[in-house]
This record gives structure tokens, sequence and C-alpha cells, in this order.
């Protein structure tokens, strides 16, 4: 009997386990990021890869992060949330194209239109990586001192866009 026991325990603790796990939601990882500086990169712009831009250079100012390629297709979908975050918060809205080709990533705001204010090129994904990125698309809403506020892991929502972002960029800029 006692031979029985300990196997049994076992299972019902790993089954335990899995039932908490299947019920946590993936897009609620935390990020070890929130409330820690953004990470500093000095990027070549999209339309003119003569000019950088630096994380440094925003400090001062709230702004908005926001991580897409071409060949995703959620940025597609949460395109007309970043539009409208563009639009409506007064906050400089920057594109990070992600393990993309500049011909591609031009090609695509053409067509769905360009609502940031700059767009820098991570080709290797190197500041993808020292952001966390655990794919595209993610949005990052950093302070005036410049730190991490807020990270929304996958396509923006409209939910997200009204309940989350637009007042945490609104709190933060009047803070």
């Amino acid at each position: 009997m006692k031979r029985y026991l300990i196997p049994l325990i076992v299972f019902v603790l790993m089954a335990g386990f899995l039932a908490v796990g299947l019920k946590l939601n993936p897009r609620e990882v935390p990020s070890p990021l929130i409330d820690k500086p953004a990470p500093a990169f000095n990027l070549p712009q999209l339309n003119d890869p003569a000019v950088k831009i630096a994380a440094e250079q925003m400090k001062g100012q709230v702004w908005v992060l926001n991580v897409f390629a071409s060949w995703c297709t959620p940025c597609l979908a949460e395109h007309p949330y970043v539009t409208q975050l563009a639009q409506q918060s007064g906050v400089k809205v920057v594109g990070l194209n992600y393990k993309d080709r500049a011909e591609d990533a031009k090609g695509w705001l053409r067509k769905h239109g360009d609502p940031y204010s700059t767009i820098v090129v991570d080709a290797d994904g190197r500041v993808g990586i020292d952001y966390g990125v655990y794919g595209v698309p993610e949005t990052f809403v950093i302070d005036k001192q410049g730190v991490i506020r807020h990270k929304q892991i996958g396509p923006m929502t409209p939910d997200a866009l009204k309940d989350d972002i637009l007042p945490l960029v609104a709190k933060l800029k009047n803070a």
C-alpha cells in the first residue's frame, strides 16, 4: 500500500500545478523591465539610415515604443490602434522595425499608413532582446525619466488602448 502512496501524491501535486498553469494568461507575463530604465539604443532611422536615433534623446518626454514588422500579421491587426494612439495621446510613438528588410517595412507603411514620429531599424534583433521582446508586436510606455511603465505583449486591442495605455500616458504626461 505504501508503495503506491508516494507516486499517487506526486501525481496529485503535478496535476495541481498543471491545473493552475492552464488557468494563467500567457499575455500576462510580467516584464522584469517594468519600473526599470529603458535599455539604451542608438539605431538608424528607417527613412534615413545615416541618421541615428538614441533612446536618450527621448528623455524629458513620455513616449511609446512599438515593436513591429512587415511580416507580422498581428501587427497589421493592431495598426489602427497604434494610429489612434499617435493621434490621441500627444506623445511620440517610435516604431522599432524588428528583424525586417527596410524595403518591406517602407512598402508596408506606404500601404497601411505611418503613425510613427520616427522609426528605427533593429535589423539583427539585439535591441528587441534588450527590451525582452517575446515576439512582435509589443508596445512599451516610457516615462519622462526614461523608465518603462507598461508593456503590452501582443497586439494592442481597443480595450488595452482605452483602459490601460491612454490613461497611463495621460497620467505620465501630467506627472
